[in-house]
């Protein structure tokens, strides 16, 4: 019985998984094509989409993407998908994005003396 409650939580949670995909893959052009950057270009390129994403759902209450999707409607009768409403900072977070931006600059100010 455990198991089969696994297979459960495992399929809501991947059909949870394809759905976001499909809706960054509607958002933004990037997501949608084969991509020629390193993997861990590419994990940060969907990191970013997704903090972008959870931004602007933030700021509007409704996503007109995400209606034309299917995903959400106006009357919210999809209240019941848990969506990610906050982004709590980190330290480990904090960290790698200063030392990509002083990279950034830097490499930046090295091509602009």
């Amino acid at each position: 019985m455990h198991e089969d409650y696994f297979n459960m939580k495992h399929s809501a949670v991947r059909n949870c998984i394809e759905r976001c995909f499909g809706i960054l893959k509607t958002k933004w052009a990037t997501m949608r094509t084969k991509s020629y950057y390193p993997v861990k270009t590419q994990c940060r390129v969907i990191s970013a989409c997704a903090l972008l994403h959870n931004y602007i759902r933030g700021e509007m209450s409704i996503d007109p993407m995400e209606i034309e999707a299917g995903e959400g409607d106006v009357q919210g009768a999809n209240n019941m998908i848990d969506y990610i409403d906050h982004v709590e900072t980190n330290n480990a977070w904090s960290g790698w994005r200063n030392a990509l931006a002083e990279e950034m600059f830097n490499n930046w100010m090295g091509n602009h003396p």
